[in-house]
């Protein structure tokens, strides 16, 4: 009867054991579903149904939109700008409109994450420029609408034109409102070549922490070196370039006295450097390469150079030539000729004048002749004379001078389009540009000068330069303008007394090296900046 009767109240327990077991796992249940976030209200500037959101007179985008809405509209809202990820956790977002408000900038990233819109308005706002790739990762997109904003179609919106050109999505017709040369136009229209967003710059690089005169570059065994003269050491100090710091580093020197020119030469596979000092005579250095060092191996004529103050090198039928131009009162500027075991005099152009500059150059008397060469020297005493080559005496003739042209320091010449120009140096006075016409020099353009030592023409992949130094200001940087087919203002560098500007080219890298006579010899690069980027 006891096992019975106990048998009785075990089975009477089961049932509340489950009910037991229920309660608890009610309660687990309860306490789960508890947890759970609740579904985002509609925010109180917006009004909500189950797939669309009207959103007015709010002073930022609401971060609590339902994450199923399909649809949102912002209009009449204060708010000036949107920000990245503005609209995150809205996947079932297809069509949004941002029309009529005072939106001033969009972020770039301000769509992102919205995978399945399919329409966007930013109608009727107050934008003038949109953040390049804006509309990437939009990969549903159909339809945009842009119109109504007071877009300004400069290099900034360069690459909107070029989406417009690619994209499968319709968008319809929006207008410049600047600049002055494309309002109203339409921007559908226009394409990438309409927008020049390319400029250079000079950049400071690297300080020399001495004075120089003349600058040189050349190429000698597979290598670009520097050469640079310094008058008061009176050393030539040739640097090489150093591919791990990526800065110039020095590499071997020449030493002598009150030396304003160190001028090299590779003939063949030898490298030669003219010297030209002011004192103590000039001479001609060979690199000897097992020594690895260089040897003087002979000396300039000193009763014909007294006081060098130019050295120009070329070559004419196969013969190498140099010539120096001598600027004292008892000097000839002369000519010498490689003759293959030295350099000997070939020719003296003329005494006494005080030629301060040389310049070789090929120019032809008409457009069908061939061109042929000539020589240009200025003089403190003359209008520069224009010497020609005769190819029967081996020798240059004088042939006629640039008129009205008195005081000139020095020309250095350059080509544009198959066009031979000059620059003419003057301390006082106007410096020119000149364009040869077929017989004589043209005027084209006359730049302010005062204290100008140098008026240096270079050219920099497809860009032309040319650099007016000064001793009593900032030199200035002209850039060719080709519409104009004249120099304009680019750029303006602070050299102290510059003499020199001479462009060196290092592995797809330009730099431009400025002499100064009162200051460090200053190293710039040459920087090209896409700002459509």
């Amino acid at each position: 009867m006891e096992s019975e009767r106990s048998q009785r109240m075990g089975n009477a327990c089961i049932p509340l054991k489950r009910i037991a077991y229920f309660l608890c796992l009610l309660s687990a249940l309860l306490l789960t579903e508890g947890k759970k976030p609740a579904k985002p209200k509609c925010p109180a500037v917006c009004t909500c149904t189950k797939d669309n959101a009207l959103c007015e007179n709010a002073r930022s985008i609401p971060r609590t939109v339902p994450p199923d809405v399909i649809s949102l509209l912002f209009t009449s809202n204060s708010f000036d700008m949107i920000s990245d990820d503005a609209f995150i956790g809205l996947p079932h977002l297809e069509y949004l409109f941002i029309e009529n408000n005072n939106i001033k900038s969009i972020s770039r990233h301000t769509f992102r994450g919205l995978k399945s819109l399919i329409h966007l308005s930013l109608a009727n706002n107050n934008l003038q420029t949109l953040p390049k790739d804006i509309f990437k990762g939009l990969d549903s997109l159909t339809n945009v609408d842009l119109r109504g904003n007071s877009f300004n179609c400069d290099c900034k919106l360069k690459w909107l034109v070029e989406w417009l050109g690619h994209t499968n999505a319709t968008v319809e017709d929006i207008y410049c409102e600047g600049p002055p040369e494309y309002k109203k136009r339409k921007i559908n229209s226009l394409s990438s070549k309409d927008f020049d967003c390319i400029i250079t710059e000079f950049a400071k690089s690297q300080d020399l922490p001495y004075q120089s005169l003349s600058i040189d570059t050349f190429s000698y065994m597979n290598d670009e070196y520097v050469v640079i003269a310094q008058p008061f050491t009176g050393k030539c100090i040739f640097l090489e370039w150093d591919h791990v710091e990526k800065t110039f580093r020095n590499y071997d020197n020449i030493t002598g006295t009150s030396t304003v020119v160190c001028k090299p030469i590779v003939i063949e596979t030898q490298l030669y450097v003219i010297v030209a000092q002011l004192f103590g005579g000039s001479h001609i250095y060979k690199r000897d390469s097992f020594a690895n060092k260089f040897i003087k191996i002979q000396d300039i004529e000193i009763l014909k150079i007294r006081k060098p103050n130019d050295i120009e090198t070329f070559k004419i039928e196969n013969n190498w030539y140099f010539v120096v131009a001598d600027s004292s009162k008892a000097g000839f500027t002369t000519i010498y000729k490689w003759n293959g075991n030295g350099f000997y005099s070939h020719q003296s152009l003329h005494a006494w004048y005080r030629d301060t500059d040389v310049e070789y150059l090929e120019i032809a008397r008409t457009p069908q002749a061939l061109r042929t060469p000539h020589l240009i020297l200025s003089s403190s005493s003359q209008r520069p004379v224009i010497y020609q080559w005769n190819k029967a005496t081996q020798l240059f003739i004088n042939q006629t001078d640039i008129p009205n042209m008195e005081d000139v320091y020095a020309v250095k010449h350059f080509s544009v389009k198959g066009d031979v120009y000059i620059c003419l140096t003057r301390f006082i006075g106007d410096s020119k540009v000149m364009k040869w016409g077929g017989s004589s020099f043209q005027d084209i353009q006359r730049m302010p000068s005062r204290g100008s030592m140098v008026f240096q023409p270079l050219q920099i992949n497809n860009y032309q330069y040319a650099i007016l130094g000064s001793d009593y200001s900032f030199t200035q940087v002209y850039n060719w303008d080709a519409e104009k087919a004249k120099f304009v203002k680019f750029q303006e560098l602070n050299v102290q007394a510059p003499r020199s500007f001479t462009r060196v080219s290092i592995n797809k890298r330009n730099f431009l090296f400025a002499s100064s006579f009162k200051g460090n010899t200053q190293i710039y690069k040459h920087v090209i900046v896409d700002l459509s980027a």
